[in-house]
């Protein structure tokens, strides 16, 4: 799985330009949220967001870490698949846990297109 870094990468020469930006308290209520719902620090979303708006800065963690999982997951399902479909074609049955499986590869395609039709929206 993917780690993301709160911070940004390290640049030659390091970051010694600051701008300081004043916010009513509200303001800072709501970026603080943002940016830990996103997992990342408040100058690193503001600084996505002016900078690289079609990137991470909006992508919530959460949103990222759903689709590797329910890539691995999906991954994991479609070798019980296979298997479920070698009994089916040399027994000419299906076995029990056929509908169970299939449903569960279902409900995992679902929650993926669901996570990404979020990261989609925020791109």
């Amino acid at each position: 799985m993917a780690v993301l870094r709160r911070r940004q990468a390290n640049v030659p020469g390091g970051r010694p330009r600051r701008f300081p930006v004043k916010v009513s308290a509200a303001e800072e209520a709501e970026l603080r949220r943002l940016a830990a719902e996103r997992g990342v620090t408040v100058p690193r979303l503001l600084v996505s967001a002016a900078l690289r708006p079609d990137t991470r800065a909006g992508l919530r963690r959460d949103d990222i870490t759903d689709v590797l999982r329910m890539l691995t997951y999906l991954g994991a399902i479609s070798n019980n698949v296979n298997q479920l479909a070698k009994v089916a074609n040399s027994t000419g049955e299906l076995a029990d846990e056929t509908a169970v499986t299939l449903g569960k590869v279902r409900e995992a395609a679902t929650r993926l297109q669901g996570a990404l039709d979020r990261v989609e929206a925020l791109s």
